[in-house]
């Protein structure tokens, strides 16, 4: 979120009001004398500026939701925020941090890394596994800060090692499968040699009762317990070492978790059965407790973490948009490869058709259609000539350019990745239900613990059984089920939502999502397909083929269009109707000439041999070509007027209002005459409509947040559901849009561009449809795989559904504690019977989880 003055307007004069962005050589103001870089910012601060986002109250708020209050932070931990205060000459350093999974690792990370020479602030984020430090580069260095934060058993590594990633997954899973393994190896030696003794198992008889009990009792029983004893440690101490890092954690910030109560009754049952082996002869000893407990709950938390990586690899083909190497013009005129980062002002670059533009800077030199969409928003491509001003990572169409880099040599695409990674870094993550219902919980069960502990004593019992009455107050309060409460509900929501292709990112989706107050909509590839498509066309089934045979040789995305739709007469009738000129085709009929479409060249259609291109030029608006002979021009009526051929009023007339309502069209004529037109646009998505009035219907605002023309959005600000559209909005402006958006309610993002990833991050929660770009669905909390838009209502459905699975396992948990504890505070269970009675309410939490969300919803 920008800093802004008392009055909300930037700090910096030439900078935007909304969004900060320079606002150099655009005119745009408000009645107030407020700046904007641009018309959608300014629409955006007139409908929300009057949101007073105060950065202590954000602040404060985002402390409430971590469940810690700011309580529980040590000193020099900074608080969230996103217009911190950095020194000059501080720059901002990105980690990925293993093994944070809660609200009170991030307070300890940001602890840890300020408490560091040279650093000047951090905020962690368990969300994104994400640190994000602004340090000193001179008085602290990468490698300082990896070290710094390692430890505790968290593992610190720059963002895009993959190999410090695939180790950390590694060392996971041989903690687990030690806990498995040496945990079955402890619980057999019970089953067959210990449980014996305390039972009269029908299947020994008395004489090997007799003698398991001589045995136990002697001291080849010491060395067996002994043996049992070192077995448990290495669970304990190595399985069980991400539990008992949270519950230091915990402990150190003041902010008891479930890793608090879990560590409690393992360690207690180990420390009580080690002391019992050590000071007390025939012993009965809880290393089983111990055991059950830390496999149990690292077990339930494994599955939770691998349905999410199984979820994950569903998008790991998706395209990555940033650039690393850029072609450089030498004195001479030659190109050579250089790095990014090795650009300076004022150095020419060659980028050709099908390549991205490396950094910000302006054209010298070239003629080219430029698609700006992947940083603006803007669907349709912009021709970029001499002295146009071109964005870096936007993508050269058609023809090539010579590009002069600007003075900063860098991209909006990298400030794009640098406004997500501050968004995400920045947003903490919220404490789990669990964890929160923990910071009572715990201390009421160690209270009553050792008032029952006292209460023995009082009444007699020895220092030993005292003990017993305490540690079976400490076993009794169900640890396991309300540690497996969260994560077994959360893995079944990931898992049914993968059923029905939605991947779920980060697990506290189903935490923070209950009753959206407003859903924010990007309208290009979210609200509409993001590909140009022939939708309508005023001109015969013959000039319809001879202008596609021309415009199969463009690379322009309207060219390309006109080129998809099939060239043969028959094709074309079937597609848009029989006959010559026709009507304006529904929907429907464009996904007709869509799904026909055929390349047109040395292709035969229906109607015969496709027409052959004698000759073909580009012009900046529009192509040129003769075809079987005929001179053809597809392009803007004032191509036509340049080459002086008539274009008749009505078709003038025609295009323009066509184009009043965002979509291109195009004026098509042949030997001099423009004989009529061909509309392209893109196309709505199926279901928008019933995906907003259900939006609407069910109580949450719905609004359109675009970077396109306002024309483009027109059928969205005339639909009942949707309260507001606001449009041609830049990346950082959309970001700050949503962050004024939630101060007033929780909102929600739904996009699927790299220019919409700042504001999908920003959100309280963002959702990205898997069609898009990487960025945006790193950003997102939640991404739609199939493209389907009815599939934001099941986002919704299954995070309603999770919720109420956790409060209902959590229900059960408490109300079996109800009845447990006060049984085992009064000395009427002992610690055997507790840990059983804590099995079986485990098992019915995880039959419980185990069930589908939404089939008995």
């Amino acid at each position: 979120m920008s800093a802004t003055r008392d009055d909300g307007s930037a700090d910096d004069p030439a900078a935007c009001t909304l969004c900060e962005l320079p606002t150099e050589g655009v005119d745009v103001t408000d009645d107030d004398g407020n700046r904007f870089c641009c018309t959608g910012c300014r629409d955006v601060y007139g409908a929300l500026g009057d949101v007073d986002v105060d950065a202590d109250a954000v602040r404060e708020r985002r402390r409430a939701d971590a469940g810690d209050g700011g309580a529980g932070v040590e000193d020099g931990a900074p608080a969230d925020d996103g217009d911190r205060d950095v020194p000059d000459g501080h720059e901002a350093t990105y980690l990925e941090v293993d093994g944070m999974h809660c609200a009170t690792c991030e307070a300890f990370i940001e602890t840890v890394a300020t408490d560091a020479e040279g650093v000047s602030g951090a905020s962690a984020s368990y969300v994104t596994d994400t640190v994000r430090i602004d340090r000193d580069p001179d008085a602290v260095t990468v490698e300082d800060l990896t070290e710094t934060v390692s430890g505790l058993g968290y593992s610190a590594y720059a963002r895009d090692d993959a190999f410090s990633r695939r180790q950390a997954s590694n060392m996971a899973t041989a903690r687990l499968a030690a806990g498995v393994l040496v945990g079955m190896a402890v619980m057999l030696q019970y089953i067959v040699l210990i449980y014996p003794t305390y039972f009269a198992f029908p299947f020994y008889d008395e004489r090997t009762l007799t003698y398991l009990n001589e045995a136990m009792a002697s001291t080849s029983g010491t060395y067996f317990f002994i043996v049992i004893g070192v077995l448990t440690t290495i669970v304990l101490f190595f399985t069980g070492k991400p539990i008992l890092r949270g519950a230091y954690v915990s402990a150190r910030t003041r902010s008891p978790n479930m890793d608090l109560l879990v560590a409690i009754a393992a360690v207690s049952a180990y420390l009580y059965s080690t002391l019992a082996v050590i000071f007390v002869e025939s012993p009965s000893i809880y290393y089983d407790v111990t055991v059950a407990i830390i496999v149990i709950v690292t077990v339930g938390n494994h599955y939770e973490d691998s349905v999410k990586d199984r979820a994950t690899e569903l998008l790991s083909e998706v395209t990555a948009v940033q650039v690393d190497d850029a072609r450089r013009l030498t004195a001479d005129g030659d190109a050579e490869s250089v790095a990014v980062e090795a650009l300076d002002p004022g150095d020419r670059l060659l980028v050709r058709a099908g390549e991205r533009v490396p950094v910000d800077g302006e054209a010298v030199d070239g003629d080219a259609a430029v698609d700006e969409s992947v940083v603006t928003g803007e669907s349709l491509p912009v021709r970029k000539v001499a002295g146009d001003a071109v964005v870096g990572g936007s993508v050269v169409t058609d023809g090539s350019l010579t590009v002069a880099v600007g003075p900063d040599a860098t991209s909006s695409l990298d400030r794009v990745a640098e406004l997500v990674y501050d968004l995400q870094s920045g947003n903490h993550g919220v404490q789990k239900l669990a964890d929160r219902l923990a910071t009572v919980f715990v201390p009421a069960v160690l209270v009553i613990a050792v008032v029952a502990a006292g209460a023995s004593l009082a009444l007699g019992g020895s220092p030993t059984n005292a003990m017993l009455v305490g540690l079976t107050v400490l076993i009794v309060s169900c640890p396991c089920a309300l540690g497996l409460a969260t994560p077994l509900a959360v893995a079944a929501g990931i898992r049914d939502a993968l059923e029905r292709s939605i991947v779920v990112f980060d697990d506290t989706v189903f935490e923070r999502i209950r009753d959206a107050d407003t859903v924010v909509f990007d309208k290009t590839g979210t609200l509409t397909t993001g590909e140009m498509r022939l939708i309508d066309r005023r001109i015969d089934d013959d000039l319809l083929r001879l202008a596609a045979a021309l415009e199969s040789r463009s690379a322009h995305p309207v060219g390309q269009a006109i080129a998809a739709a099939r060239s043969a007469a028959g094709a074309a009738d079937a597609a848009l109707g029989e006959g010559g000129a026709t009507p304006a085709v529904a929907d429907g009929g464009a996904e007709a000439v869509d799904g026909e479409a055929e390349p047109v060249d040395g292709e035969t259609g229906e109607g015969g041999d496709a027409p052959a291109v004698e000759s073909f030029e580009s012009h900046a608006r529009g192509v040129s070509g003769v075809v079987d002979g005929v001179e053809v021009v597809v392009g803007h009526p004032d191509l036509f007027d340049e080459r002086g051929w008539s274009v008749p009023d009505e078709v003038r007339e025609a295009v323009a209002d066509a184009r009043d309502v965002g979509r291109v069209p195009v004026a098509v004529g042949r030997d001099g005459v423009a004989e009529g037109f061909v509309v392209v646009g893109d196309e709505l998505r199926d279901g928008w409509e019933e995906t907003v009035t259900a939006l609407d219907r069910s109580g949450v605002e719905v609004i359109v947040l675009t970077g396109d023309d306002e024309r483009a959005a027109t059928v969205f600000s005339e639909h009942d559901a949707v309260s507001s559209v606001f449009a041609g909005v830049p990346p950082e402006g959309k970001a700050e849009a949503v962050g004024r958006l939630k101060e007033r309610g929780v909102t929600v993002m739904v996009g699927d561009g790299t220019n919409d990833a700042p504001a999908l991050a920003a959100a309280d929660l963002g959702i990205a449809l898997g069609g898009g770009t990487a960025m945006a669905a790193d950003a997102a909390d939640v991404a739609i795989v199939d493209d389907d838009l009815g599939s934001v209502a099941t986002v919704f459905e299954l995070a309603r559904a999770a919720g109420r699975r956790v409060k209902g396992n959590i229900g059960w948990a408490f109300c079996y504690n109800a009845v447990a504890i006060p049984l085992a505070a009064t000395g009427l269970l002992n610690p055997l019977f507790a840990a059983v009675a804590m099995g079986a309410s485990s098992l019915l939490v995880v039959t419980n989880s185990s069930r589908a969300l939404l089939s008995d919803e």
